[in-house]
């Protein structure tokens, strides 16, 4: 694999913490990234992904796509030779989400009413 071809990534946690930085090659999804963290999650963390569907991945402000290649979602200031590039990584568990949802649905109706005396 040339050298080029390869990107180096960082992954940042929701405490500040990272996982990388690592090389990989341009051509690897997205798909391909999520499945790494969740393989490298550290298992101290209160909140552990148990699917990819549970990650979300965002660079440079954008949430990526799981059929993009790292090199369609590169922003173009990782052109600088020497550095990482850092994408943010957001756990979002599918059993919570469903959990909340239910849970704004079931919440009981308020009837509110106002009076005005003039």
């Amino acid at each position: 694999m040339p050298e080029e071809d390869l990107v180096e990534l960082k992954f940042r946690l929701y405490d500040g913490s990272d996982i990388g930085p690592i090389r990989y090659s341009s051509s690897s999804t997205v798909a391909m990234l999520k499945e790494r963290i969740i393989s490298e999650w550290p298992r101290d963390k209160k909140i552990i992904p148990k699917v990819a569907n549970d990650v979300k991945l965002i660079s440079a402000g954008k949430i990526l796509e799981n059929n993009k290649t790292i090199a369609q979602c590169k922003p173009p200031f990782s052109e600088l030779p020497g550095g990482a590039i850092t994408m943010h990584v957001v756990v979002q568990p599918s059993s919570t989400k469903t959990k909340t949802e239910k849970k704004v649905d079931d919440l009981p109706k308020k009837n509110t009413c106002s009076c005005t005396i003039l």
